[in-house]
């Protein structure tokens, strides 16, 4: 298929349905159009939690073999969409949500509140991981409020990892919530959508007591921390940048220099000119947040 009729496909639906499509069956394909024509015609009914339900015994679980022009869709049609990590099932029970009829939202929402309170794990997977996708966006703050809450980290990486449903629609104190559970739980922060235009004094603030509480242990600080708090840094927090950067291990240091870059103290850059070569790299582009992330 030529990338100027891939992209013709303009929907999120025809997407989801042409990736699955690639990794199932014409029987399964079948199937999976039969019931997304009974939810649509027949609303919210038993069929549609029994479908919902079924989708794994029918369509399996092997991951979506996406190709960079696949994500390049994603992303034109929905900003941060990164299904890199979708499975078939969840793809497909995503394509059922979407069939439910639209129209009253109340309805549509009250069918969403049923689906999670009996949603085993999988399925609580890939209702997070859909909320970006929904309709009524506005109004799905409080799943995604229980997602982040959760104390199963699949479920709060569905949320919180590759979905850009909690920097648009997260306030700014879930939002803080959410990025200090991840370091809590261990996820990798670069994983977070809006990780940077997010960013805030208070979360910055919160960084650095965890930041002091891991020093006070001897444990090590994750440095994907100074991505958050260089744009926020005062004198006290300089006195840890300048910790970070003299740290012997090379990723504390790039990032302690990246977050001096990002600070508007002019003693912070000073103490970056003390490390010229690290200033090289950044002046050329060489080090930036992207290029140093899967080293996070």
């Amino acid at each position: 298929m030529s990338n100027v009729i891939y992209f013709k496909q303009t929907s999120i639906t025809s997407l989801l349905h042409h990736w699955i499509a690639q990794e199932t069956t014409p029987e399964t394909v079948n199937w999976l159009d039969r019931k997304r024509e009974e939810i649509s015609s027949c609303g919210i009914s038993r069929d549609f939690f029994t479908a919902f339900s079924a989708v794994s015994r029918h369509i399996g679980k092997n991951q979506l073999n996406l190709a960079p022009k696949d994500l390049k869709a994603a992303s034109a049609l929905k900003n941060g969409w990164v299904p890199s990590h979708w499975s078939v099932d969840q793809a497909a029970r995503t394509l059922f949500l979407l069939a439910l009829p639209q129209d009253n939202a109340e309805r549509y929402l009250h069918t969403l509140e049923q689906v999670f309170a009996t949603a085993d794990v999988g399925e609580l997977v890939a209702l997070y991981q859909a909320l970006p996708l929904l309709p009524y966006p506005e109004r799905l703050q409080k799943f995604a409020a229980e997602g982040v809450r959760s104390n199963m980290t699949a479920v709060f990486n569905a949320i919180a990892l590759r979905n850009p449903y909690p920097a648009h629609y997260l306030d700014t104190l879930a939002w803080n919530q959410m990025v200090l559970k991840a370091l809590f739980v261990g996820s990798p922060l670069h994983f977070i959508h809006g990780l940077d235009f997010r960013a805030n004094r208070e979360l910055a603030r919160m960084l650095i007591d965890y930041v002091h509480e891991r020093q006070s242990a001897n444990r090590s600080v994750p440095a994907g921390i100074w991505r958050l708090v260089g744009k926020f840094a005062d004198a006290g927090i300089l006195v840890d940048l300048q910790r970070a950067i003299a740290d012997p291990d090379p990723i504390q240091q790039a990032a302690a220099a990246l977050a001096c870059a990002d600070c508007p103290l002019p003693q912070a850059q000073i103490l970056l000119a003390s490390y010229p070569n690290l200033q090289k790299f950044i002046d050329t582009k060489s080090l930036t947040w992207k290029s140093l992330s899967p080293q996070l």
